[in-house]
């Protein structure tokens, strides 16, 4: 009986462990993302020496392309396709017409400018979509989310000005 109950309690605190893990997982997804968009902004750069931007844009979303249809048939995740709504596929297309245009900007910007001024002026999107969580998405207004947000927002303006 005592040794079912210990094996119980491990149990239960494995699970809780392994639940605290997987809501932890955001914060190791956001610092790669953070990683690779800063590589991403340097090898661009030297990628578009005596390229135009939009024909840089264009060749970078064929690569990515190949790489996020690769992973949902590698993972089995196609199966999930006919399970999209129209909102789904509305707001998901939306999204990409956005990506689109901001790489779009994004590459005439590293075309001429520094990547060391055109990239945190670009970060300036961070403020933006907090600012648009909180005002559409409804998302809970933090006070050191809102701290950041204004350093963001004032670090961008020391650059741009």
């Amino acid at each position: 009986m005592i040794f079912y109950r210990l094996y119980s309690l491990d149990t239960e605190l494995s699970a809780i462990f392994i639940l605290k893990q997987a809501n932890m997982m955001w914060k190791y997804y956001a610092i790669l993302s953070a990683f690779f968009a800063a590589a991403t902004a340097i090898l661009a750069k030297i990628g578009i020496k005596g390229v135009n931007g939009n024909l840089a844009t264009a060749i970078r979303t064929v690569v990515i392309l190949f790489i996020a249809w690769g992973i949902v048939l590698a993972s089995g995740e196609i199966s999930e396709l006919k399970n999209l709504s129209k909102n789904n596929l509305i707001f998901l297309c939306l999204s990409g017409v956005a990506t689109g245009l901001s790489w779009i900007f994004y590459f005439k910007a590293l075309e001429t400018g520094a990547v060391s001024k055109v990239a945190p002026i670009d970060k300036l999107s961070v403020a933006i979509e907090m600012g648009l969580a909180f005002l559409l998405l409804k998302e809970p207004l933090e006070i050191k989310t809102l701290i950041g947000g204004i350093m963001i927002v004032g670090g961008s303006l020391v650059i741009l000005l």
